[in-house]
């Protein structure tokens, strides 16, 4: 009989073809072992779904916003979170104008839209196993609410080649005509925490100061033509929309500056946390599929396994640590509250310091390591992952003089998230110690 198996050198090279393809084409996650539309959630929307079944909570409807309320309530989802945007970048376009902009509501762990008017409510959790898992609960009074599990409508956008191919959270800036259509010719930015000021906002509605720093927000053009050069000067530190659109029918007037710059950090590092979580599942999978070279023990992994991994860590330590910042040149002041709430939520370690104290001069936090960190998605990431990014973490907070790339990082900046994490964290790895 033939022998089928390659040579340990073509079997090498093809693990290392289909690592690659992990890496690269993580979009496949229906497949084992994610399994994305087969497997069942865990987050904070099917743990509400089952206290509404159970009748241990109960959602109260309201002609004028539906369960809007009863839901951020239920979730506790501060209303100051509020972001307002006027593109009609939703399935629920039709709603989406400059006079009635969608609402969007977050916390660590969901984000909620609420066009007004609208059919539904639109909501994207984050799954610790899953990534994004997308939600609409409709909005006709019942006695028996239920929030339905979106897929297609909502992956075709949400698990883009550009943001990993991972089912996951887009923050768009757009410049929109006066009726709230994207003008693709005028560009198209994802924006995240790395994203200058001056290209950030287009399509949304921004309440609160900059300074000199210009930005796109309350911003439209007249006709289906972007203007270039574009001079947003009467949209800038604006501190209300009361003479842009009637704001009564909206929970709270403003769309904070400071929410939506942590709602767009956030949105990177949690696709970073999924991409992690995604890439070290499949390499694993992929891993075991292919014999060991003679003497190799057993469950040890193959290089291009371990490469694939480290390269997924090394891109979420990236965004823990706020690799490449846009840099702010004037403080930055928030209208809602949602600087003072947010701060507030900790934890703190023994000398009252958090990793969600806020800078708002020259960065957006005090201590730039993600608060991520105590998150469901950090801690059930695969172990294989998870505790490679702690000891580059250490490493990089530890060592008397980092690599180049975290040279952000003065050393009063990592003794203090040293000192936060070993207060904040019990299970803390023993090289912070």
């Amino acid at each position: 009989m033939r022998d089928l198996r390659l040579p340990l050198v073509v079997t090498l090279a093809v693990l290392g073809v289909l690592a690659e393809s992990a890496w690269l084409l993580a979009q496949d996650f229906d497949r084992s072992p994610i399994r994305y539309s087969e497997s069942t959630p865990a987050n904070a929307i099917s743990r509400l779904q089952e206290r509404l079944d159970s009748g241990q909570t109960k959602l109260t409807h309201d002609p004028a916003h539906g369960y809007l309320v009863s839901v951020l309530k239920a979730l506790e989802i501060d209303i100051d979170s509020q972001t307002l945007v006027f593109s009609k970048s939703s399935v629920q376009a039709r709603y989406i104008s400059q006079k009635t902009p969608r609402a969007i509501y977050f916390s660590d762990d969901v984000y909620l839209g609420w066009p007004q008017s609208g059919n539904a409510l639109e909501i994207s959790a984050v799954d610790p196993q899953l990534g994004a898992v997308f939600y609409t609960l409709d909005q006709s009074p019942t006695d028996n609410p239920k929030f339905t599990r979106q897929g297609d409508a909502c992956l075709n956008c949400h698990s883009a080649a550009r943001i990993g191919g991972i089912p996951g959270h887009i923050v768009r800036s757009h410049i929109v005509d006066e009726g709230g259509h994207v003008i693709p010719s005028a560009g198209i930015v994802d924006v995240d925490y790395t994203t200058p000021l001056a290209k950030r906002w287009g399509g949304w509605y921004v309440t609160g100061t900059s300074g000199a720093q210009a930005h796109l927000g309350n911003f439209f053009a007249r006709g289906y033509q972007g203007p270039d050069p574009i001079d947003n000067s009467a949209g800038e530190n604006v501190t209300s929309l009361e003479d842009r659109f009637d704001v009564k029918p909206y929970l709270s007037p403003t769309s904070d500056i400071v929410a939506l710059m942590v709602m767009e950090y956030q949105a990177l590092a949690e696709n970073r946390m999924t991409r992690a979580n995604f890439v070290t599942r499949q390499a694993l999978d992929l891993d075991q599929q292919f014999p060991r070279p003679a003497g190799q023990e057993e469950g040890t992994l193959l290089p291009t396994t371990i490469r694939t991994i480290q390269r997924a860590g090394d891109e979420l330590v990236d965004a823990l640590l706020f690799v490449g910042e846009a840099k702010l040149t004037a403080p930055i002041k928030g209208v809602s509250g949602f600087s003072e709430s947010f701060a507030r939520k900790g934890p703190r370690d023994g000398s009252g310091r958090s990793l969600r104290e806020f800078d708002l001069n020259q960065r957006l936090f005090r201590y730039p390591c993600s608060y991520l960190i105590y998150s469901d998605s950090f801690n059930q990431l695969p172990t294989e992952v998870r505790d490679y990014v702690w000891q580059q973490l250490a490493d990089i907070l530890t060592a008397e003089k980092p690599p180049e790339k975290f040279s952000h990082l003065s050393a009063g900046d990592r003794q203090a998230i040293v000192e936060i994490l070993r207060d904040t964290i019990a299970d803390l790895p023993k090289s912070f110690q």
